[in-house]
């Protein structure tokens, strides 16, 4: 897949966020966009991913229908709810009812470290292992796009190594957008996108 992105614009009233962003995104590369905090990161993130409408501009997705977007994405963000009543595995299982998963669903529990807190309700769960549960489901989500914003927030030093393993494991052909203004949060070999620019 790829996205193409012509002269987007997103604006507030009357305070534009960004505007004549260009770009085509290709398979398989990761995309770091960076800025200090309130510059509109996520607020392209968002755009990109389709959350938000776009003000100015179009995306084109190199699928043959636009609407059904949605099942190629993943996506983690902190401002992103979860459901509070539901048990940790509870909530595996909920989210696996509307995207494939990579692996068999009875190794997720594992493989997000949270397994010893399965029956407990996310509802007791600290900011950190919040944060770590949204993630484990993005990355364990069959996606073209993956879209991880500020992805360390609330992480540990020990769920900030497993972060980094995660996103090591990502399938080749998923293009991934990782929202930042920390370098640890992003391969070196990443493409910058600098949103300053396109103020």
């Amino acid at each position: 897949m790829t996205v193409t992105a012509d002269k987007l614009g997103k604006r507030f009233n009357r305070e534009w966020v960004f505007k004549n962003f260009s770009y085509e995104f290709a398979e398989g590369k990761t995309y770091a966009i960076t800025g200090p905090n309130g510059s509109g990161k996520s607020t392209l993130m968002q755009v990109l991913c389709g959350q938000m409408q776009h003000s100015t501009g179009s995306i084109v997705y190199s699928i043959s229908n636009q609407s059904d977007i949605y099942k190629s994405v993943a996506i983690a963000a902190p401002y992103m709810d979860l459901i509070e009543e539901f048990t940790l595995e509870e909530m595996i299982h909920f989210h696996f009812k509307f995207k494939n998963c990579r692996f068999p669903i009875e190794s997720i529990l594992e493989k997000t470290g949270l397994g010893s807190s399965r029956d407990k309700s996310i509802s007791s769960f600290s900011s950190g292992m919040r944060q770590r549960l949204k993630l484990a489901l993005a990355f364990y989500s069959e996606a073209d796009l993956l879209f991880l914003d500020e992805p360390c927030t609330n992480l540990d030093k020990n769920s900030t190594a497993w972060y980094l393993q995660q996103l090591s494991t990502v399938p080749a052909s998923v293009i991934v957008f990782i929202a930042s203004n920390l370098e640890n949060e992003y391969p070196a070999t990443a493409d910058k996108i600098d949103i300053l620019s396109y103020k």
